[in-house]
């Protein structure tokens, strides 16, 4: 089977995000343009996704206990161990991508070629990030314990602000090859780490520890299962961060938003008359407007 693109929504008002997503796929993604694309979504309460069904879209039921959903992106992990059941070891790659992100070239270092097991992107910004040279504290010390390691060596830096980190990746798009059996493993730990009461109140205390848990749990674990020659790197025109444009330094934002091959834009307008700090260039222009102009997007 070619590579499967994977994402889900929770709530009615991620709808249009998604479907902008499938529709930027079907018309930019070149030879991956077709792939089948499966939408997880809760069963109670369910949007409708019905409409889904003329982009060749497959909806998935998604029942994860309570307690998943009601933590901060326990509803992503937990679709993302159900597309690796679902895929078996017949699907090459599960291409992950939040709905709030767009595809504007085609996303070839997605698939995965034998050898290659993960495609990530450093984080953009530290947030709980821990830089390669300071002692684990109470988060990255659980999760560790959780990944069975006392701490690992490899380092990424982060786009942004550019600090050297114990391994850390962005998690808007990713790519795993599903046999490797990672995602139902994530899934696994991180039900244990939010039900932990002790690593909860060590660690996780505060938002930004919570909101960023699966993430970093996903890192750690990668690092750790996978060998660095068979994780992927991903350049930076995957997953740019549109939302954060105005903090990437000036050498290192695109011309135009044309020059990447994905982006988040996290609620931030991408609209071609809304925007006002970078170029939009045909055809994306054009097919942005006419698919934006009715709506706030």
């Amino acid at each position: 089977m070619p590579p499967v693109f994977v994402s889900q929504v929770q709530h009615p008002q991620e709808m249009a995000a998604l479907d902008l997503l499938i529709q930027s796929l079907r018309s930019f993604g070149g030879d991956l343009a077709n792939c089948p694309v499966w939408v997880f979504c809760p069963t109670a309460p369910r949007p409708n996704c019905r409409d889904f069904a003329a982009a060749r879209v497959e909806v998935c039921p998604l029942d994860p206990p309570a307690a998943v959903l009601a933590y901060p992106f326990g509803g992503k992990v937990a679709a993302c161990a159900a597309a690796e059941a679902r895929a078996g070891r017949e699907v090459n790659a599960l291409i992950w991508m939040d709905p709030e992100c767009l595809v504007i070239q085609p996303p070839r270092l997605f698939d995965l070629e034998p050898g290659v097991e993960a495609a990530l992107r450093p984080v953009h910004r530290r947030n709980v990030g821990l830089a390669a040279g300071e002692p684990l504290d109470p988060f990255w010390q659980g999760i560790c314990a959780a990944v069975s390691v006392a701490d690992f060596p490899t380092t990424v830096t982060s786009f942004i602000d550019g600090q050297v980190l114990r391994t850390y990746f962005n998690s808007h798009a990713f790519s795993i090859n599903p046999a490797r059996g990672l995602l139902s493993r994530w899934y696994e730990l991180f039900q244990h780490l939010i039900t932990d009461p002790r690593f909860q109140a060590a660690a996780c205390a505060d938002a930004p520890h919570r909101i960023f848990l699966f993430q970093a749990l996903l890192s750690a674990l990668t690092v750790t299962t996978l060998p660095p020659d068979r994780i992927r790197i991903l350049p930076p025109a995957y997953n740019y961060p549109y939302n954060l444009h105005g903090q990437v330094p000036v050498a290192r934002r695109p011309a135009a938003l044309n020059d990447l091959v994905c982006l988040t834009y996290e609620g931030r307008p991408i609209a071609p008359d809304r925007v006002t700090d970078v170029q939009i260039n045909p055809p994306l222009d054009i097919w942005l407007q006419e698919r934006l102009s009715h709506s706030t997007g």
